[in-house]
Order: C-alpha cells, then structure tokens, then sequence
C-alpha cells in the first residue's frame, strides 16, 4: 500500500499513454520486417492470425517486441523472436492480463518452429480466451 501524505488523499495512478492504433500497427510490422526469416514469416501470421482473433487488442512495441495491449495500455500477449534472447524458438507468451486461467497451473509461453494452420486455429483460440 502507498504511503500518503498525513490527510492527504492517496495518489490515484496516471492513466498510461495510448499510442495511436496506426502508429502502433506501423511500429509492430516495422518490428517484424526487421527479424531474420523464418521468424519474420511467423510474426507476420501471427499479427494477422492476433489482429483476426481479437480486433479490440492494439499492436504496440513492448521492450522492442511485438505486442497486443488492452484497452487500458496493459499487454496481453507478445512475440518474441529467436534473436532476441538467442534462443532455438520463437516464443508466443501471454501476460497475466489474458484470461487463460486453468485450475491451479496452465501455460503462459508457447515455443513456435513453425505456424501451420493447425497451430494457427490453436493460437486463434487462446487469443480469443485470453481477451474474453
């Protein structure tokens, strides 16, 4: 809890900047435009396959990464190339905004080789659950 001022009422939070959606949209392709192949290739039918699956989610840069915000700026999911941590696999992660909550443990981060139509349906439907 924040500490505040004797009588003073306690500091409401300032509301976080929206970039516009067009900019944001521009900012996400220009991202993906820069990653090697085959992630470039990944990236570009994700943002399609996201933008589909849930058009109230705005594209936003996030720590130089592809990511889809909520109305209120916070990020309910993210593409993560392989060049970013040196990885073997493209990430598709979630954040603790996306409504994915199954029992007690569920998968946040998925690692993608590849996106078929078949991982395309699936990452169609958890989008659309992480934003219902």
């Amino acid at each position: 809890m924040k500490k505040t001022r004797k009588g003073a009422a306690p500091r409401q939070p300032k509301p976080r900047p929206r970039a516009n959606e067009a900019e944001g949209e521009s900012a996400v392709l220009a991202a993906i435009a820069t990653m090697p192949e085959p992630d470039r290739t990944i990236g570009v039918r994700l943002h399609t396959i996201i933008r589909a699956s849930a058009p109230a989610l705005l594209p936003r840069l996030w720590y130089s990464m592809p990511a889809y915000a909520n109305k209120d700026g916070k990020i309910v999911c993210f593409f993560q190339s392989t060049q970013r941590f040196h990885t073997r696999y493209a990430t598709l992660g979630f954040m603790h905004e996306a409504n994915l909550d199954e029992g007690a443990m569920w998968p946040v981060a998925f690692a993608l080789k590849d996106l078929t139509a078949a991982e395309g349906v699936t990452i169609a439907a958890l989008v659309k659950k992480a934003v219902s």
